[in-house]
């Protein structure tokens, strides 16, 4: 790694931008004059800029139940859990709370998880013993790609595992690695098979079962069956275990992982198929703690939700007992900002985003009469091309789009179409050339490296797009006379992959909906090739937050054999500082600095963290929003000399891009922070340490810009090493947020939500043995007639349908008296209660709250109402806001609802 060289130009980047001032050092840049977006490259890399509206029913069946104690793993003794247990088992009974129990916990969570529908929340909430109520998730398991490529060694040369194992001599060898995931092939020979346990795989549990399927609509496949071997079937547990620790012992059809000396773990929460339920995640977790395991790795989370949720929270007690915990952040890139996952948003969780490998694997064409190979991939949905054949010769076309003036410039009748991408669409340039009787159509990049073209559809004319050099050079060659054809072959050639070391388009954005700053830092995670279970082949590429995730455990792997005094809590912040941040996707060669809450510390840099001679902490800056009398957030970091040198650190700032606008599709802008410090260097005997005062002032911003920023305060060492610590905040009111919204597109409502609704087709939480888990709604804003039965086998209950724009902090639904529009009880009158209700996956995704007629007091008695008239009042407690202060409350009232019973 040029980890010297890197940081060393990103130092000086920031002097350059700041300057040092009589007050210490000031950043780049002074606030905007008003915000303009800054549209990316189109289109380098994919960024999402339309949202999709289509109604997508999100509604949870099942829940955890948090009880009032901490857990076990925290202190609490095993008869203080046992009585609260009790004491809530009576209480909901006395209450008729209607539920079942799927888990019962106490090690890292107290509390249960169970099956109910949203009918009985306001009573459970208001049970006594009762602390929260979160929904349960489901999670999805990636799908693989299978292949041969050789793309891990690449990989690992991004983040220098190459250069720890042959120069540092590491391996991981002493450290125990558990992997929660699908479970791992226990037959392949790069990961010990077969058998188990074996030499590498030495511990690990079955907790589902093959046929195990969270979200089957057969209940019988919902039923977890435990089994003692943790064999794997699906396949990403596998090519995540390899990433972490494959060993292909000199072989040359075998990987070698990060840290191939590790023992490693099996924890299988997922079936062969299908999603698992977070409440198997949490007891993963407690049986991982009960094998011992040094490092957790999860490539699996729930998007848009909590720190608190309870995965996340009992990710942070694996922390305390001495276990460091490494997640993905997720790949929800595509549904804008603040949708990163749990357990990853986990306080004291490594969350961990994807960067793209810096080559691809790509089908090739022979270019004739030069013999060049020529890499390819494949235009959107046009059927891959023969491997075998010549085409016909090729003509120049040129750029190709009638619709903005540019005119097809040669006969392509017969021939092969080369075409120069940019001014139109894919689609306008391949129907065209193809309608002129085009046999073959080859558009060559407008910058370097390979692309796929989206949006194109199949006329039965093989479609390629090949990178810009080998695009000029096949123009160069018909300008200057020479036929040209090319000869398709099943060839693969590994080839620099355009978005190589920038972030994953997949790759979530942060925030945390409390403002903390998330992802922590990223890794190779967009086509890495690993093991897959023999009977898929053995070796494939996969691409996600999944495959990033395991190459910062193998990494911590390392780092604690090269330190094993190295405490869990201390882990993330060596890591973060001497982590590389990266330039935008969007913009490359512009030379901004991709979003902090994009990227967190930026990529990983295994030498530089095991070589490092300082530490600065914390290790990272969540500002929250900025100060509404000035706009300055003041922090201090502690810079420390871990070398046996007096060493001298100056301190700057470099800035990156500011994210705006739109949740689902945020633009961007180099709106950027004042950053000034108490002192611009340190100078540091061995051992020593000395604080340095940080304040940031927020750029200017309107409330409705929805502004987040961010940068990274580098410590620069005398011998132009440097360590960094990203901050991002809030410009403005978070409060002004309003989480609950009508779905829009294009300035239209599509659905005008929250509304009351009634079902007319079958929906899966409220009968689990439903077949239809989507569920059909008919919204009535004028209030409709209940019986509160069925009818037509259906229930006959009125619905509140929410679009959750932005994550709340609590969601409460009061029945009022129609006439008075008041509680119906002065004690109060819950129908609905919940704890931390996620965003909306989609901007189009909502969420049904069930109302069966009944009410809970503020004592916990639950009561039904007479026949009548009456209206549901919603409140939601804006994120991160404060509960008695009515601003940062969203209401909502129902149009009036009458119950008549028959």
């Amino acid at each position: 790694m040029n980890r010297n060289r890197y940081l060393g130009a990103l130092a000086a980047l920031a002097l350059t931008a700041g300057g040092v001032t009589a007050q210490g050092v000031a950043a780049q840049g002074a606030p905007a004059e008003g915000i303009s977006a800054i549209d990316p490259v189109a289109p380098v890399h994919e960024i999402p800029s339309s949202v999709d509206t289509t109604l997508v029913n999100e509604t949870k069946g099942s829940w955890f139940v948090e009880l009032e104690s901490e857990p076990a793993s925290a202190g609490t003794d095993a008869k203080t859990l046992t009585a609260e247990r009790e004491d809530f088992r009576a209480a909901a009974k006395d209450a008729g709370v209607d539920y079942s129990v799927r888990r019962t916990f106490h090690t890292l969570f107290n509390g249960y998880s169970i099956d109910m529908d949203s009918t009985q929340l306001g009573r459970l909430q208001r049970t006594e013993g009762v602390k929260a109520i979160y929904p349960m998730t489901q999670v999805e398991i990636p799908e693989t790609r299978a292949g041969n490529e050789p793309d891990l060694a690449t990989a690992l040369g991004m983040t220098g595992a190459d250069i720890a194992q042959n120069e540092l001599g590491l391996t991981g060898e002493g450290v125990k690695v558990a992997v929660m995931d699908s479970g791992i092939d226990i037959d392949h020979p790069d990961l010990g098979g077969p058998g188990f346990p074996n030499d590498r795989v030495i511990a690990g549990y079955d907790l589902v079962g093959d046929d195990y399927n969270a979200g089957s609509s057969d209940p019988d496949r919902r039923v977890p069956r435990p089994d003692a071997v943790p064999d794997d079937c699906q396949g990403h547990g596998t090519h995540v275990a390899g990433i972490v620790g494959a060993d292909a012992e000199g072989r040359d059809d075998g990987v070698t992982g990060v840290a191939p000396g590790v023992s490693l773990g099996a924890y299988r929460v997922f079936g062969c198929e299908g999603s698992t339920d977070a409440d198997i995640m949490i007891a993963a977790m407690e049986r991982a703690l009960a094998d011992d395991m040094d490092v957790l790795n999860m490539s699996i989370g729930s998007a848009f939700s909590w720190p608190s949720y309870p995965t996340a929270t009992a990710s942070d007690r694996l922390v305390d007992r001495g276990m460091v915990v490494v997640a993905s952040i997720g790949n929800s890139g595509a549904s804008g900002l603040y949708s990163a996952g749990a357990p990853g948003l986990g306080e004291k969780v490594i969350g961990v985003a994807s960067f793209d490998n810096t080559h691809v694997t790509a089908r090739s064409v022979v270019a004739n009469p030069s013999g060049t190979a020529v890499p390819y991939l494949g235009l959107g949905n046009v059927a891959d091309p023969p491997t075998e054949g010549t085409t016909d010769p090729l003509v120049d076309a040129g750029t190709v789009c009638p619709s903005v003036g540019i005119p097809l410039e040669a006969d392509v009748a017969g021939r092969t179409a080369l075409i120069a991408r940019g001014s139109c669409s894919f689609e306008e340039k391949y129907a065209t050339v193809v309608e002129a009787g085009a046999t073959a159509v080859v558009i060559y990049n407008s910058s370097p490296g390979l692309f796929s073209g989206g949006g194109v559809v199949d006329r039965d004319v093989p479609g390629i797009g090949i990178p810009q050099a080998e695009g000029k050079a096949l123009a160069a060659e018909l300008a200057a006379g020479t036929e040209v054809t090319l000869t398709w072959t099943a060839e693969e050639v590994s080839t620099p992959s355009p978005t190589g070391g920038l972030i994953s388009s997949f790759s979530s954005y942060g925030l945390s909906p409390d403002l903390a700053l998330k992802p922590d830092i990223g890794a190779p995670g967009g086509n890495i090739n690993s093991t897959l279970p023999l009977e898929q082949g053995g070796h494939g590429v996969n691409s996600g937050t999944s495959m990033a995730s395991p190459h910062v455990a193998g990494a911590v792997a390392l780092l604690l054999e090269s330190n094993p005094r190295l405490r869990a809590s201390q882990v993330r912040d060596v890591l973060q500082n001497s982590a590389d941040p990266a330039t935008w996707s969007g913009a490359p060669a512009a030379g901004y600095l991709d979003n902090a809450h994009r990227q967190g510390a930026g990529m990983l840099d295994i030498p530089g963290v095991v070589q490092a001679g300082a530490t600065v902490r914390p290790a990272k800056l969540s500002l929250g929003e900025s100060d509404t009398r000035t706009g300055a957030t003041s922090r201090w970091v502690t810079v420390r000399n871990t070398t046996r040198e007096t060493v001298t650190y100056t301190v700057s700032h470099a800035p990156a891009l500011a994210t705006f606008g739109d949740t689902f599709a945020p633009s961007f802008a180099d709106t950027y922070a004042d950053v000034t410090f108490s002192r611009e260097s340190v100078t540091l005997r061995p051992g020593r340490s000395a604080t340095v005062g940080v304040t940031v002032t927020a750029p200017e911003a309107t409330d409705a810009d929805q502004l987040i920023y961010g940068g990274y305060v580098v410590v620069t060492a005398d011998d132009g090493t440097s360590y960094s610590v990203p901050y991002a905040g809030y410009a403005g009111d978070y409060q002004a947020i309003d989480p609950i919204t009508p779905v829009m597109s294009g300035g239209e409502v599509v659905a005008d939500l929250p509304s009351v609704a009634s079902i007319t087709a079958c929906a899966e939480f409220i009968n689990l043995d439903c077949i239809d888990p989507q569920g059909d709604y008919e919204l009535v804003p004028d209030g409709a007639t209940y019986t509160l039965g069925t009818v037509n086998g259906l229930p006959d209950v009125p619905y509140t349908l929410v679009h959750f724009q932005h994550q709340v902090e609590k969601l409460q639904v009061t029945v009022l008296d129609a006439r008075t529009g008041r509680p119906v009880d002065r004690r109060g009158a819950y129908a609905v209660d919940v704890t931390g209700a996620e965003r909306n996956e989609t901007a189009g995704g909502f969420t049904a709250y069930a109302w069966d007629g009944s009410y809970t007091t503020l004592r916990g008695d639950t009561k039904r109402v007479p026949d009548g008239d009456y209206v549901l009042s919603l409140k939601a407690l804006k994120a991160d806001g404060e509960p008695w202060n009515s601003d940062h409350w969203e209401t909502w009232t129902s149009p009036t609802i009458t119950i008549d019973r028959p």
